[in-house]
């Protein structure tokens, strides 16, 4: 490989030299006039100005060179105010979420899933700190739902919203009702009736 490329700069030597001579004038022409005119105009201007102008000109070149790597630091110094993010309480995520039911199937199940973990604090004070594990069904003395709205809080505690298709305005087929279709408005209405005796806690 090392001699086909040493043939190739050969040949390209020996054709640059063969056009080197008949190719003179033209060269001459176009490159060494130019390039000697300008040299001859840069060589003028320098001998027309003072020598106070250039050492004027070197010192801004200078400043400016220094200042410009400066700059980083001085940036540095400055005192930058950290952004702090605000929480949200659980009642304003419930209402955002709320909002964004529309858009799809998993902001449904976020909502079910708040308000099953609601129904699991109601469930848990009630039966006054007695040990229930959150995989447990949501059943108790005198919890009497209707089975719409249990099979909802059921979904949202122990589900998924991977079960359920998300639908999709591309798709060809009307979608299909499921349990986090249920009205939220009539199961926060049931669980603010099993809080008339009890309070849960904020957490």
């Amino acid at each position: 490989m090392k001699w086909r490329r040493w043939l190739a700069l050969s040949g390209l030597i020996a054709i640059a030299a063969a056009l080197a001579f008949p190719m003179r004038g033209t060269v001459y022409q176009l490159i060494v006039i130019p390039l000697s005119y300008i040299l001859w105009l840069l060589n003028l201007l320098y001998l027309s100005l003072s020598q106070g102008i250039w050492w004027l000109l070197v010192a801004l070149i200078v400043l400016f060179i220094l200042g410009y790597s400066l700059l980083p630091e001085i940036k540095s110094t400055r005192k930058t105010i950290p952004y702090e993010r605000r929480e949200r309480g659980q009642v304003e995520s419930l209402a955002a979420a709320i909002r964004k039911s529309d858009r799809g199937v998993y902001f449904k199940w976020l909502v079910a899933n708040r308000l099953g973990k609601l129904a699991y604090q109601i469930l848990l004070q009630r039966e006054h700190g007695k040990p229930r594990s959150v995989f447990a069904p949501l059943t108790s003395d005198g919890w009497n739902p209707p089975d719409e709205v249990q099979g909802y809080l059921e979904k949202g505690l122990h589900g998924s919203f991977a079960e359920f298709p998300n639908h999709t305005w591309a798709s060809f087929t009307p979608p299909q009702k499921t349990p986090l279709d249920q009205d939220v408005q009539e199961v926060v209405e049931f669980l603010e009736s099993t809080q008339s005796d009890s309070h849960v806690p904020a957490r």
